[in-house]
């Protein structure tokens, strides 16, 4: 295992109607589930570690600190980053934050006026979507899962 602070991954994804509040059963509006964040965070999470484990081993959720600060409508696409902070042991910390992506040039649009600064850029501020932490621990998988077998 060579898992080091400052491993990083990111995660694009395109918000659906599939990942709405409304489908999550978290809320009644069509914008995107604090719990789909914390899914796209773990994944990105995931993916940070992944290629750094040996083989039959594996991490898992046990803790996280999540702030949803901006809505996310269908059709928005968002960026996860998320970066192992702190190794102890087998627990590690990782810290996330997710972001509006910006339309790309030759999309035809422009970046809503309202949300601009000064000289029509936006500061990071206005495309920060979500902000947290996350733990894991790095398991065996058939050990893991074993546990999990009902007794005989």
């Amino acid at each position: 295992m060579n898992l080091a602070p400052g491993l990083r991954a990111f995660v694009r994804h395109v918000v659906t109607e599939a990942d709405t509040a409304i489908e999550a059963g978290s809320g009644d509006v069509p914008v995107l589930a604090t719990p789909r964040l914390l899914a796209l965070a773990e994944a990105a999470s995931v993916a940070a570690i992944g290629p750094q484990l040996a083989p039959g081993l594996t991490s898992v959720g046990t803790a996280v600190s999540l702030e949803h600060r901006r809505a996310s409508p269908v059709g928005a696409e968002i960026e996860v980053e998320a970066e192992l902070t702190e190794v102890d042991g087998r627990r590690l910390a990782f810290g996330f934050i997710v972001r509006h992506c910006p339309p790309r040039s030759g999309d035809g649009g422009e970046r809503d006026p309202g949300q601009a600064g000064e000289g029509g850029s936006a500061p990071d501020v206005d495309l920060v979507v979500g902000a947290g932490t996350l733990e894991r621990v790095v398991v065996d998988r058939e050990k893991f899962l074993a546990r999990l077998a009902p007794p005989s």
